[in-house]
């Protein structure tokens, strides 16, 4: 399949009450790994690179261009992203890459700055054709701090997109990035007026804290794009060290980066079957299993 823009992906998925996975990459071994588990698993999936991760490398362009030559190749549509910038400058670099969507996060800015902040990267990104994602109801743990107290108003959310004209919204209702635990408490109740006020896709960050069985129930309330990355760093650490563990005279990367490669391949492919499992537009909420 060739490459595809991240609207191609979500918009379908919204359509019809189903889950799209983004799956924040933060090496080579992550790129390849997200696109063997969306093999094996026959779903499409988005790549994404945070603003840390950019910084971790020190430029967007190769862990960028590696994940765009890795779509190419794909067997399923893969979507590369930029998620959490904070930048314009950063923004006009994925833009001029070719990656296809970018999350430009203001949130930390009052309502006005981030719609004025938000509104201009909307504009500059559509001219080039590229799909944008926008934050309101800061969700917490970008810095280690976790705010899962943190809520994001229907009716503010529903002016805020039509201000912006951003494509998609990532509002806070219970989780928190970077959780190591998967006990956040969703407000489902806030999820479903969310869905029902915002002419947009919602956008769950921090699912990693979220158990398996809500991650689906979220998708029937009303999100669309389920953002991952600590779940996989957990698979990737796990295999890492159990490697080393089991011989601790290795010093080839390549004996225990492949395992984690698998291991976190592995998790992709378990996660989007949950997602997918969740039912098309139409199947009731109550009867509807995972």
């Amino acid at each position: 399949m060739p490459l595809v823009g991240t609207g191609r992906i979500v918009a379908p998925a919204a359509e019809h009450h189903r889950g799209v996975a983004a799956f924040n990459v933060v090496q080579l071994e992550h790129v390849e790994a997200v696109v063997t588990g969306a093999e094996a698993a026959g779903a499409p999936v988005v790549l994404q690179i945070s603003e840390n991760t950019v910084r971790y490398h020190g430029e967007l362009a190769p862990l960028a261009c590696a994940a765009l030559a890795a779509a190419r190749a794909a067997r399923v549509p893969v979507a590369v992203h930029l998620d959490h910038a904070t930048t314009a400058d950063l923004v006009a670099e994925a833009v001029e890459l070719g990656l296809g969507s970018v999350m430009f996060d203001a949130s930390t800015l009052d309502y006005a700055d981030n719609v004025a902040a938000t509104a201009e990267i909307v504009g500059r990104c559509h001219a080039a054709g590229v799909w944008v994602e926008a934050e309101l109801g800061e969700v917490g743990g970008k810095d280690g701090v976790h705010a899962p107290g943190a809520r994001t108003d229907p009716r503010e959310a529903a002016d805020y997109v039509r201000a912006t004209g951003v494509d998609a919204l990532a509002v806070a209702v219970g989780t928190s990035h970077a959780m190591l635990s998967r006990d956040a408490e969703l407000d489902f109740d806030l999820i479903a007026a969310l869905r029902a006020a915002v002419p947009a896709p919602l956008v769950l960050h921090g699912s990693s804290g979220v158990p398996d069985a809500d991650l689906g129930r979220a998708v029937r309330a009303g999100m669309t794009k389920i953002n991952l990355a600590t779940r996989l760093n957990q698979a990737f650490t796990e295999a890492v060290r159990a490697r080393l563990d089991a011989s601790p005279t290795t010093v080839d990367p390549r004996k225990y980066l492949g395992p984690a490669r698998e291991a976190v391949a592995d998790q992709v492919e378990h996660l989007l079957g949950v997602l997918h499992a969740v039912p098309h537009e139409g199947s009731t909420v109550e009867s509807a299993q995972l």
